[in-house]
């Protein structure tokens, strides 16, 4: 799977181009996300009493917390995962002990996601609430997965998630996409890192830090990593041995870009 793409958001046949891309996108997923949700369906109600898994682990579903932020715990594989509702970004958890028997999980870079007390007590951080805010489980929710595109949905994803990010910064941005092992690690990179420099583009505080980006490159290897080269070119290593924790974060991309002073 090699794939280069180049966007031209300033002209009009490009533009229409896009229009045609993303409606295709919607047509070919719509078979993928109908049997998704059925299986999510089947696997939430499966698991709407499903008993705690293990001490300072947070039984999977669907949370609220609240200052009104939902959330999907899921601890089934080796490694919790964690997604706000209505983003497309898994966060892979590790979990770490704290004062008075408290777990805490954190992101791969450091942040402080979630706080479970013995009792079970969760808390949640963000940034709208850094102090935390309490949560409770309010449904079921179906496993966190992988998305599976195939080839000619990727291509297509691919001229999607370029037209966005050149939009975003009123430039052409080139896309890289190298990999063989495995597709839908890829993809989950490809949305995560485009997303992330979109998302700066609309900061002001990272909006000049942004503003040399040329280039992005998703490649596989033997260990994840970020790192943005003085050409502009923003490179994203993925370890497909590690499954979705083989897959840098937007915060690791967004420290990356913008290191700390």
């Amino acid at each position: 799977m090699s794939s280069r793409v180049r966007h031209e958001t300033a002209q009009a046949p490009v533009r229409a181009m896009m229009a045609f891309a993303v409606v295709a996108l919607a047509i070919l997923l719509a078979p993928v996300c109908a049997q998704a949700q059925a299986r999510g369906n089947a696997q939430a109600e499966q698991d709407y009493d499903a008993p705690r898994p293990g001490r300072g682990l947070p039984v999977n579903g669907l949370y609220a917390a609240e200052t009104g932020e939902r959330f999907i715990f899921d601890g089934r594989g080796p490694r919790p995962l964690f997604r706000f509702e209505r983003r497309e970004e898994t966060w892979v958890l590790r979990s770490t002990p704290a004062p008075r028997g408290d777990v805490i999980y954190r992101n791969d870079a450091g942040a402080q996601i979630l706080r479970v007390t013995p009792d079970g007590g969760l808390t949640l951080y963000t940034t709208r609430a850094p102090n935390g805010t309490p949560a409770s489980r309010v449904s079921a929710a179906g496993p966190l997965e992988l998305p599976t595109l195939g080839p000619i949905r990727l291509f297509t994803l691919m001229n999607q998630r370029g037209s966005l990010v050149s939009q975003a910064l009123g430039r052409l941005i080139v896309i890289n996409l190298t990999g063989e092992e495995s597709e839908a690690l890829m993809v989950d990179a490809l949305i995560v890192t485009t997303e992330a420099v979109i998302r700066m583009s609309r900061t002001p505080t990272f909006r000049d830090r942004v503003s040399g980006l040329r280039s992005i490159t998703l490649v596989e290897g033997n260990r994840s990593s970020v790192t943005f080269s003085r050409n502009g070119d923003l490179r994203v290593v993925v370890d497909p041995r590690q499954g979705q924790a083989g897959r840098p974060s937007s915060s690791s991309i967004i420290r990356a870009v913008a290191p700390r002073e």
